[in-house]
């Protein structure tokens, strides 16, 4: 798509640049009533924490999938379209996959909260935690 669809400003814009700076790659908006940067031309990574940063991307999406598959999974079994074994299996699945990703977690020292990204004004991409 070309510029011209995509006006500066736009929702997908800022939800890009709110999780680039969740992730450390860009540099925090000025505060204050200053004139909003320009977008900038390249990431500004560093070279001890890249390992890490994409770590938490990989396990923020992973947790996004296992939070969408579980929500379906329930209105499955609510709808009635799963056998008894077939919740059964569903249901240790979804346990063994949370058990992963907290274990992946504790191996880079992180959280799940640490998973749940702030898009600033359009709130975090996670449900709070239950």
């Amino acid at each position: 798509m070309t510029d011209e669809e995509h006006p500066p400003g736009n929702r997908l814009d800022e939800v890009a640049e709110a999780a680039a700076r969740a992730f450390r790659l860009l540099p925090a908006p000025p505060r204050g009533n200053s004139a909003p940067r320009p977008p900038a031309h390249r990431i500004a990574t560093d070279p001890d924490t890249v390992e890490r940063d994409l770590i938490k991307l990989v396990l923020t999406l992973v947790e996004l999938l296992r939070q969408l598959m579980e929500r379906q999974a329930l209105q499955r079994v609510d709808a009635g379209d799963l056998t008894e074994e077939q919740e059964e299996r569903l249901g240790a699945a979804l346990m063994i996959l949370h058990d992963r990703m907290t274990e992946l977690c504790a191996r880079y020292d992180l959280s799940m909260r640490d998973l749940n990204l702030d898009l600033g004004p359009l709130g975090t991409l996670l449900p709070p935690a239950d």
